[in-house]
């Protein structure tokens, strides 16, 4: 059965049930501002979609944080409701929680045309895909949306178990249909060649990602903390650099499996003694005891960027290096600089990754940016997600 998108439905009259990510981070003096609203922004193409095509109610839906199954003020999604309401020039109702009565209530207002439930997670129900608060959260709505595509990796109550009240009624917003077939056209038809890019800190969170890739990709280029394992794994001293034997056990398993010499390892390093000290440049890809290295050399990065040169399809995720100093940023940046000048099809997923390149002010050149890290990671991996599989057939 195919996925059904906002595109194909009939919203006039009607009331509509939507799921968002809106888990946006808060500026941490002021929690009623929040410091990068891009998941928002996201979602304004589907909320508008339902007041062109006129619904008769929204009911908006996210989480926020990590509350752990009750009320937390510091988690309510006020600022989310204010910035919505600015971004869409009219009123967005906050519910007090996100099932009670009120919300029935609020309703039943003619006024009211735009709810936004408070944190889901404030419920114990969520998390635990709960069936009663699935169906308490279903009474607000004749059509459902998920267009949650970095929560469509839980098997949570409003992206999961929710769909058993829908049949032939649950629809994929506009930003999952976007994320879907950016993954689609990098898994199923990549323009070759195909080089993916990971980085990151340890290889058994990715391990599953990497075997994957392996097999599909022209070069897989490896940096960041996830590169020291696969260096000590072929004999190289990786001195004082995040390391852990279980992750040079794993590397040592790609490195066996790579028939192809597909992985691509740095041959320089940017190192410290500590965090805060003074840093240098070692042109040798072993490093010495004392040392840790938190970013790829200039050798490195001339060799990533002559790989990527020809490229035709890049997924990147994970940094090259602890680019939040700008001591170490170097690696991360030149190669944000050199694939937004490149003619490839250029994918981003991965929360570190996703900020780099925002940071690095190349983001409008990438082909795609994905909001959901766990989820994109997940969904190369398997090529479903329990979210996206719920709204296809139910639950």
């Amino acid at each position: 059965m195919a996925l059904k998108f906002i595109d194909q439905a009939e919203f006039k009259g009607k009331r509509v049930l939507a799921r968002f990510d809106f888990n946006v981070p808060l500026d941490k003096e002021d929690r009623s501002k929040i410091s990068d609203t891009s998941r928002i922004d996201l979602a304004i193409p589907t909320i508008k979609h339902f007041i062109e095509n006129g619904a008769s109610k929204i009911t908006l839906m996210s989480h926020l944080g990590r509350p752990k199954g009750k009320k937390d003020e510091k988690y309510s999604l006020e600022p989310v409701a204010t910035y919505l309401a600015e971004q869409l020039g009219t009123d967005v109702v906050l519910a007090d929680a996100p099932v009670d009565a009120g919300v029935k209530e609020l309703l039943t207002l003619n006024e009211t045309k735009i709810v936004l439930l408070e944190n889901l997670r404030f419920d114990p129900g969520e998390e635990s895909d709960e069936e009663e608060f699935a169906f308490k959260l279903s009474q607000y709505g004749d059509i459902y949306v998920n267009d949650a595509f970095g929560a469509a990796h839980r098997k949570h109550a409003s992206v999961y178990g929710i769909n058993k009240f829908y049949k032939n009624n649950a629809y994929g917003g506009l930003l999952i249909k976007k994320e879907l077939e950016a993954l689609n056209k990098v898994l199923e038809t990549p323009a070759r060649p195909f080089v993916a890019i990971i980085g990151g800190a340890k290889v058994s969170d990715k391990i599953k990602t990497i075997e994957k890739l392996l097999i599909s990709v022209n070069h897989l280029i490896i940096g960041g903390a996830m590169a020291y394992p696969f260096l000590k794994a072929k004999g190289h001293g990786v001195g004082k650099s995040l390391c852990s034997d279980e992750d040079v056990k794993l590397a040592a398993s790609i490195l066996k499996a790579d028939k192809g010499n597909k992985v691509v390892l740095p041959e320089d390093h940017v190192v410290a003694q500590d965090i805060n000290g003074e840093s240098k440049v070692i042109n040798s890809r072993g490093i010495d005891d004392d040392w840790m290295a938190l970013d790829i050399g200039p050798s490195t990065i001339n060799r990533y960027e002559n790989v990527l040169k020809d490229a035709k399809t890049v997924l990147w995720n994970g940094p090259m290096g602890l680019f939040e100093n700008p001591k170490y940023a170097k690696g991360t940046m030149a190669l944000a600089k050199a694939l937004s000048t490149s003619n490839a099809f250029t994918l981003v997923g991965g929360g570190d990754s996703v900020s780099a390149v925002q940071k690095s002010g190349h983001a409008d050149k990438f082909s795609h940016i994905s909001t959901g890290g766990g989820a994109s990671l997940e969904y190369i991996e398997k090529g479903q997600l329990p979210g996206i599989q719920a709204l296809k057939y139910g639950v």
